[in-house]
């Protein structure tokens, strides 16, 4: 993977937080697979699991996502000479890439406008539309206030717990955020929910369609990343190798559900999954990437 050094990095995308000190800090536990309590995420299970459930979602957090974070010196990082040193830099330029994918995607392929969502950065806690969340969640979407949230130190749990350590985790973990974003327009989280109140004992079950299909979004993405462009246009990336994409299979297959399990010394219990097994993680980004249609990717529509 090369990003392209003459690529503007587009700051007014991400909202930095870091160090606002923006609440809730341990709370009560409340379900967050599959957007039941609002938050869904790329890999909830994986502190669950690796810390054994006190991930810090506050149930009394209400709607306090009114913080708001002081850009100023990601600004002035972001311009420098060496930006793309930078880890906060590079994954804003990531964020960049993949809206710029979907402003031309949505409207294209499902006759919709694509509406920009803003990613937070944020350290240990933050409150959000969705209640009060920390670092322990991991990288998640609020619908609520339509922000994807990550605390980038995540990164590092990724590669030292997971093993999980190449450079392209970073872009899929955000472009499968976004990825619910997309579904969050579409209505599809929306029409997911109704069908969880209507038949609760398949709510896992459609968890895992809805995580899947924002894999296969993600996979989407990359197969189009080397075309996305930044507003003077000049390309964001400049190549993103078959080794990048073995790297987003391999992380995909480190945070099944089934892998989850095993690495915390539980027994694989399929009746716990939401966000699917390594296997099917693995098969729907890389649907994504070999068809590079969004289209293909209606984990809804048949048995998966």
């Amino acid at each position: 993977m090369e990003l392209n050094e003459n690529a503007r990095i587009d700051t007014s995308q991400v909202e930095d937080r870091r160090g606002s000190g923006g609440g809730g800090g341990m709370g009560i536990p409340i379900p967050i697979g599959g957007g039941r309590g609002g938050i869904i995420g790329l890999v909830i299970a994986v502190l669950v699991a690796l810390i054994g459930g006190g991930f810090g979602l506050n149930a009394m957090g209400g709607g306090g996502g009114s913080d708001q974070g002081d850009n100023t010196s990601l600004e002035q990082k972001c311009s420098a000479q060496d930006a793309l040193k930078q880890l906060d830099c590079r994954n804003t330029l990531y964020v960049n890439s993949i809206q710029a994918y979907w402003r031309t995607a949505m409207p294209e392929v499902f006759g919709q406008q694509y509406q920009p969502a803003k990613t937070v950065f944020f350290s240990q806690n933050v409150n959000t539309g969705c209640g009060a969340a920390d670092s322990g969640v991991g990288p998640f979407y609020c619908p609520a206030d339509d922000l994807v949230y990550i605390d980038l130190t995540f990164y590092r749990l990724l590669a030292d717990q997971l093993g999980a350590a190449g450079e392209f985790a970073q872009p899929y973990v955000l472009a499968h955020e976004y990825g619910h974003h997309v579904q969050d327009l579409l209505g599809t989280e929306a029409q997911m929910r109704r069908q969880q109140q209507r038949d609760p004992n398949n709510a896992n079950a459609l968890s895992v369609k809805l995580e899947l299909q924002a894999d296969c979004y993600a996979g989407a993405w990359a197969k189009n990343a080397t075309g996305t462009a930044d507003e003077q246009g000049q390309k964001i990336f400049t190549s993103i190798t078959e080794q990048d994409i073995q790297q987003a299979i391999d992380t995909a297959e480190k945070i099944g559900d089934d892998a989850i399990q095993k690495r915390a010394g539980r027994p694989v219990n399929p009746d716990e999954f939401t966000h699917g097994t390594s296997e099917q993680r693995q098969q729907w980004f890389t649907k994504g990437w070999s068809t590079g249609d969004p289209k293909a990717c209606d984990t809804f529509g048949g048995s998966l």
